[in-house]
């Protein structure tokens, strides 16, 4: 497989979201063979943490029907002990909860390799930010409603913080000294915020979802129910057990912390509440950050339009994973001019370049990377080569499989270097196919692990679906392949490139037996129409 110069790309993540990539990587790779790319739960980890939200709602909604604020402890043991699926409701609660926080650490991780949180992406990434501030709030809720050890060191270690704000009258430290009991309005605060900042998460959701297009909140059905399954029989095997009731004259000793949520428990009685607080706005305010800071040393190259050939069909408009085209009035339309007009909004654009293959006319797409452009790489490509007919063009996506150029080099193979797969106009295709290429095989990353989303599955439906711009009624699909796997496989990447050359050899083979001399007039018009496409 030969090397080639690669057209302009798109700017990728950072030097520090490549080397925290190969950190990463033998876990992802383990998941890829484990469960195959398509059911890799680590490619759903955005998804998960909803799924897990919403477990984590509807059985924290069973449980609030059976809580009672004035005996916090004895109500969630009557719970588990007299209340139908009481046990296990309150097992699903807290495991929902540990997993949802263990899928958003993962998207976090993952958002960081991609090098998603600048730009375009920084309203997503800030929004984040504050989502995991409110999850950490709901979750401390809730363990101080069991009313433990571990709920009572959280009140505590709160009432230290709070008591730094000089808006109390007196210090709220106090109410957990021991000389009189906790009264019931601070558990009935507990419970208010535990049911209301849940309406929160959803609507801060909202928010963190509105600049994508078509957003898909849960994972695949399979995934889905493999999800609950486990889920469910984790809590019937190992129920979460309840520690003794919070003692507020007995001295501190040994207890069970969530390592999750709690994690920072064991710490914060040794340092003091200043310190505590700065720790916590320093930890938030480094995340917010990463706008400025987690950024790749290339500038993006936004999308533009050229309105002498945009033919207002909306087709980049709608496939834009991003929301980034709006279809506005001309200012001066004419006969010979649609009506509307694409513009791109800066402000929004990633530059992935899915609108350049959306465009028939070809008159969208980043710099140097429109269809246009694209047609001009590939003729000077095929020139150089002069490919002979037997060989087949790999167009690997190249935010994907570079690691994979050396491993799947094989004779008869040429790589055609691309970025995102769905970005690649379908007149590229048919062009490798015209000028002596046997077949053409694009590869994409999993549906789920795209870098912009929706690459592979816009490649796909231009391929094989008829979704505009279209690949040509006249090319052979035969002679096409597309397949969507990770880097971790290579073994099924390969096997599907060794049954597409079979196909092709057989192709071949009946060509040779049944020379139809209408079909090749029919290939030569085809070739001139190309041709005079091509300004040749």
């Amino acid at each position: 497989m030969t090397k080639r110069p690669a057209p302009p790309r798109p700017a990728g993540p950072p030097a520090a979201g490549v080397r925290l990539g190969r950190l990463i990587a033998p876990v992802d790779r383990f998941f890829d063979r484990l469960y195959g790319s398509r059911w890799n739960p680590l490619h759903q980890t955005g998804n998960l943490a909803i799924l897990f939200f919403l477990v984590s709602l509807v059985t924290g909604l069973y449980l609030f029907l059976f809580y009672t604020i004035a005996t916090p402890h004895a109500s969630v043991a009557r719970i588990e002990e007299e209340i139908w699926l009481g046990s296990w409701a309150r097992g699903m609660h807290r495991y929902a909860a540990d997993l949802a926080m263990v899928a958003i650490v993962l998207h976090v991780l993952r958002k960081l390799v991609q090098g998603q949180t600048w730009g375009p992406r920084a309203w997503a990434w800030l929004s984040g930010v504050v989502l995991l501030a409110v999850v950490f709030l709901s979750g401390w809720t809730g363990l101080v409603l069991v009313w433990d050890a571990q709920g009572q060191q959280i009140a505590v270690e709160g009432a230290r913080l709070f008591d730094l704000l000089p808006i109390f009258a007196e210090p709220i430290s106090r109410t957990f000294a021991g000389l009189q009991p906790v009264p019931s309005s601070f558990f009935f605060m507990n419970l208010f915020l535990h049911v209301a900042l849940p309406l929160g998460i959803a609507a801060l959701l909202a928010v963190h979802v509105a600049r994508v297009a078509r957003p898909a909140l849960l994972p695949p059905r399979p995934i889905v129910l493999g999800a609950l399954a486990a889920l469910a029989l984790l809590s019937l095997r190992w129920p979460v057990a309840l520690e003794p009731a919070a003692d507020l004259l007995a001295l501190p000793g040994e207890m069970r912390v969530d390592l999750l949520f709690a994690f920072w428990l064991p710490l914060a009685p040794r340092i003091p509440p200043l310190a505590h607080l700065a720790l916590w706005l320093a930890a938030f305010a480094a995340l917010a950050a990463l706008v400025r800071l987690w950024r790749p040393a290339s500038p993006i190259a936004t999308s533009a339009v050229d309105e002498d050939h945009c033919s207002g069909c909306t087709h980049c408009y709608h496939d834009c994973p991003y929301e980034a085209i709006a279809m506005v009035r001309r200012e001066r339309p004419s006969r010979q001019t649609s009506e509307y007009v694409a513009r791109v909004d800066p402000e929004l654009c990633v530059g992935c370049g899915i609108c350049a293959a959306a465009c028939a006319p070809m008159g969208v797409g980043p710099r140097a990377r429109t269809g246009r452009d694209q047609l001009v790489v590939a003729r000077s490509f095929v020139e150089r080569l002069q490919p002979a007919g037997a060989g087949i063009a790999v167009l690997a996506c190249g935010n994907g499989h570079a690691a994979l150029y050396e491993r799947l080099s094989r004779p008869g193979r040429t790589l055609y270097p691309t970025g995102c797969s769905g970005a690649v106009h379908t007149s590229v295709v048919e062009l490798l196919l015209r000028r002596g290429f046997a077949g053409v095989a694009v590869l994409s990353c999993p549906p789920r692990n795209c870098f912009y989303r929706e690459g592979p599955k816009w490649a796909e439906a231009r391929l094989f679906r008829g979704r505009d711009a279209p690949l040509s009624d006249r090319v052979d699909r035969r002679r096409v392949l597309h397949a969507a796997h990770s880097v971790a496989e290579p073994d099924r990447i390969e096997a599907a490139l060794a049954a597409f050359e079979a196909r092709l050899r057989e192709l071949a083979v009946a060509a040779e037996d049944s020379f139809d001399l209408v079909a090749e007039c029919d290939r030569a018009a085809a070739d001139a129409a190309l041709r005079e496409a091509l300004g040749a």
